[in-house]
């Protein structure tokens, strides 16, 4: 058990600017909203208050879900590598148990127990863990950059006659979709339903409950395809491993992987491509051989990690984390934006190195694809930028808007502009599947609806 460094006293309030009028984090012990714009405009302010508490404050994720946020970087790394302390498993969730949160809060999709490996412990979390890790192990780096390319290519074809996009709606939104579609093996039409179901949860517009049954009927379906017809793709993999996950269980890490593959993962290709276009340090060394992409995108998981505030944990009995009391069955967040933070990592002036941040969390409930998340964001940023070398945003990045929620530092677009530029002609590679294994890739049927985004990228991609 980690101790020391969490018992340093914390932080005096006068090294810490004061949070902005009229935010609730004026009163001390208060449960900050983080639900709100307010927050979503100037979070840094709510984590310096916060800090000022302890190693962890009182906060809202939503109307009436009340949770003790961690921003103390060696206290999230106790948290973390504490299992037998801290729960993963949201059935210990003592408020959502006995109805004081109600099932319908807008934070229980993202918070309620599934049988995955995100949301479980012990020998059942090993055991699906290590179904996932070494599925997504079997992915070929070198042909998911080739993908991300041709996908990239595809998405720019779209709208590079106009001159102008939104760079996040257009580009950083719809790639990870393509790309998550062609590693879990889906077909044209199935594969239109995952895309469509996955951005009605995400953007939490329309009706989301219908977007939810699009997207589990459309996995029940593709778990059934890949029983009869096995192939060169995650799904495929994950169903044939030692471990033998049920339909049930495949179905839920699927919903896992393609959550976690795809919200985080378009918010850090945005994040990325607004540093890039708007800080000196990046825009003009990037072109003039200097910084790299690599070098922003590191940059952006310290300052703006796309999960700013996630790992939920849950005390199985009242714990003493440094001075603060986190209650048994309370939920437990961990900041990895505040942590990336914390005064201490730069006490001698200097940040300590790139593996020190927690924008993959850390423990055995770490970021199992970062690998993979690392390279389709880097390969999209890099292919985008070669395509329109002239790229600049269409607005000053003060006037850029953050989507308010407790979870992701996210935008709501980024608006761009560069020179017209017609299309390239369609590529027709047939064996381009980012998998390891000697087996073909399948191909969906020529005849298929195109009516759907990975419909109409897959007739693009066969020239047709």
């Amino acid at each position: 058990m980690n101790t020391g460094p969490l018992d340093r006293p914390a932080p005096s309030s006068g090294d810490h600017p004061t949070p902005p009028p009229g935010c609730p984090a004026h009163h001390a012990g208060a449960a900050v909203p983080l639900h709100d714009k307010a927050f979503s405009a100037d979070p840094r302010a709510v984590y310096e208050h916060l800090r000022r508490q302890g190693v962890a404050g009182p906060v809202e994720l939503a109307p009436g879900v009340d949770a003790m946020l961690v921003t103390d970087h060696a206290a999230a790394l106790r948290v973390l590598h504490s299992p037998e302390l801290f729960a993963k498993d949201p059935r210990r969730w003592l408020a959502l148990a006995d109805g004081t949160v109600p099932a319908d809060s807008p934070v229980v999709p993202m918070m309620m127990y599934r049988p995955n490996c995100l949301f479980s412990d012990g020998a059942e979390h090993l055991r699906l863990r290590q179904a996932v890790t070494d599925s997504l192990d079997r992915i070929d780096p070198y042909q998911l950059r080739r993908f991300v390319e041709r996908s990239s290519d595809y998405l720019v074809d779209q709208w590079a006659q106009t001159g102008s996009v939104d760079l996040l709606n257009s580009y950083a939104k719809t790639l990870p979709l393509l790309v998550f579609s062609e590693l879990f093996g889906s077909p044209p039409e199935l594969g239109d339903r995952l895309v469509a179901g996955i951005a009605g949860i995400f953007d939490a517009v329309g009706d989301a409950e219908a977007a939810n049954a699009m997207l589990t009927g459309a996995l029940v379906e593709l778990v059934a395809l890949k029983r009869e017809q096995p192939g060169s793709d995650v799904t495929s993999w994950l169903m044939a491993h030692p471990n033998r996950l049920n339909d049930e269980e495949m179905i839920h890490q699927l919903v896992m992987l393609m959550s976690a593959g795809t919200e985080p993962q378009r918010n850090l290709i945005a994040n990325g491509l607004r540093l890039i276009l708007s800080d000196e340090r990046f825009s003009v060394s990037l072109f003039g051989g200097g910084a790299s992409v690599e070098d922003a995108l590191d940059e952006v998981l310290w300052t703006d990690p796309p999960m700013a505030n996630y790992a939920v944990h849950y005390p199985v009995r009242d714990v003493d984390l440094a001075g603060v009391t986190l209650r048994r069955g309370t939920p437990v967040v961990i900041s990895f934006a505040a942590t990336n933070s914390d005064p201490a990592l730069f006490a001698n002036g200097r940040r300590p190195s790139n593996r020190s941040h927690l924008a993959w969390s850390a423990g055995p409930h770490a970021c199992p694809a970062k690998d993979s998340a690392w390279l389709i964001a880097t390969a999209a940023i890099e292919k985008l930028l070669n395509r329109l070398p002239d790229l600049e945003l269409a607005v000053p990045v003060a006037e850029l808007d953050w989507r308010p929620g407790p979870f992701n530092r996210a935008l709501t677009a980024l608006p761009a502009r560069f020179t017209p530029s017609l299309p390239r002609t369609a590529p027709r590679p047939a064996d381009q599947a980012p998998a390891r294994s000697a087996t073909p890739p399948e191909r969906p049927d020529p005849g298929a609806r195109k009516g759907g985004v990975w419909s109409s990228f897959l007739n693009w991609w066969r020239g047709q």
